[in-house]
């Protein structure tokens, strides 16, 4: 009987380098394109748009926020909708209804909202449908989606009875993301201030979504365990299991404990992680990367962690590990940039930085001013 074969034992040191490059974080690869940054992020958290916006721009050469708005708006290239644990992300729009298809099998979206005011299937369609209904052809404001989905699947959806903000939200909010997810809209671009709700670009449904979703993930962030995964998706730890075991996932040893990556997929680079890069608010690299005590090790968990919750604050990345905070303010076309180091730099490491900030202000159309020294500014909410 054939001997079944060891798994492959990955190092954090060799994970961290095979995570920089494939996130355009590493010196060899950077993105052609931002759809193409986009797929290989795993999508781009997009709740503040000039976060996502530095995301993508740091990963594509020569591109800015102007370019970014330009592939969303213009060539639609991406598109703005709900994606992993119900937040707010930029996705490629070729991939669309890949992503659909698997954001509406999660288990999670099938009963949003506390006991006594969450909606039952019946009112789950009612209220998709009248989204769908209503954004056809249209850019709908908040309050302009309210009352048509009231109109169109009744005035039980109108009950204000979502805490939100100090202020009470309309019932049918609460399945904003379920409906989303099964393709009834996207976001629209935007009128003044105001956010809008359009429909979402035509095509033709997929099937595979959760695969190819495990696929993307194990690609960018394995090794991952399937809580990891469950996190990222805000699934339970059983469907995240038999969605890696579906997808044919292979476990490996990383660090000496079981995880897994895409089946074959067990290539890290020869050379160790390297380099200085300053990384915005929620951006993917941080958000999904795991194990926390690796990537923010020592000190950098107790400064550049939110309650255990990474993303709050923008960080300083060296060879491929949390190293700092920054902040960024803009004055004019000037970039005020203080970056608070939680060890001394040294001055080729301190050149490097100067030239990353150079980056992100380029990115953001601007003109940089480094200072190192104390970040004051709190975390994100």
């Amino acid at each position: 009987m054939r001997k079944k074969a060891e798994p492959v034992e990955l190092s954090w040191e060799q994970v961290s380098a095979r995570r920089l490059e494939r996130a355009g974080l590493g010196a060899r690869w950077r993105a052609s394109a931002p759809a193409a940054a986009a797929a290989a992020m795993c999508g781009v958290h997009a709740q503040v748009m000039s976060a996502a916006e530095l995301s993508l721009g740091l990963r594509v050469p020569g591109l800015t926020r102007s370019g970014v708005r330009a592939a969303l708006w213009e060539e639609r290239e991406l598109v703005r909708t709900y994606g992993p644990r119900g937040t707010v992300h930029l996705l490629p729009a070729a991939d669309l209804p890949l992503w659909l298809d698997a954001m509406s099998s999660l288990p999670s979206a099938r009963g949003a909202g506390p006991e006594g005011l969450r909606l039952t299937p019946e009112q789950t369609e009612l209220v998709v449908r009248a989204v769908a209904d209503a954004v056809a052809g249209a850019e709908l404001t908040i309050d302009e989606l309210d009352e048509a989905v009231v109109a169109g699947a009744g005035p039980w959806a109108g009950d204000l009875v979502m805490p939100a903000f100090q202020t009470m939200w309309p019932r049918w909010r609460q399945v904003m993301a379920v409906a989303a997810h099964r393709g009834a809209f996207v976001f629209g671009r935007g009128r003044g201030r105001k956010v809008t709700y359009t429909a979402a670009p035509a095509g033709r449904a997929a099937a595979g979504g959760r695969d190819h979703l495990v696929r993307s993930y194990l690609w960018a962030y394995g090794p991952a365990t399937p809580e990891d995964f469950a996190r990222w998706t805000a699934a339970p730890v059983r469907w995240a299991a038999e969605a890696f075991a579906a997808a044919g996932a292979e476990e490996v040893r990383f660090e000496g404990r079981r995880a897994w990556v895409a089946a074959g997929d067990t290539d890290a680079p020869a050379e160790p992680p390297s380099g200085v890069r300053l990384l915005p608010h929620f951006d993917a690299y941080v958000v999904a990367g795991r194990p926390r005590e690796l990537l923010y090790a020592g000190p950098a968990a107790a400064r550049a962690l939110n309650r255990g919750q990474a993303g709050n604050h923008p960080v300083l990345l060296v060879d491929g590990v949390v190293a700092g905070v920054w902040h960024g303010r803009r004055s004019g076309r000037t970039l005020h940039v203080t970056v608070e180091p939680l060890d001394e730099l040294g001055s080729g490491r301190t050149r490097a930085l100067g030239e990353e900030a150079e980056r992100v202000a380029a990115v953001l159309e601007c003109e940089a001013r480094l200072t190192i020294g104390t970040v004051t500014v709190g975390p994100h909410a």
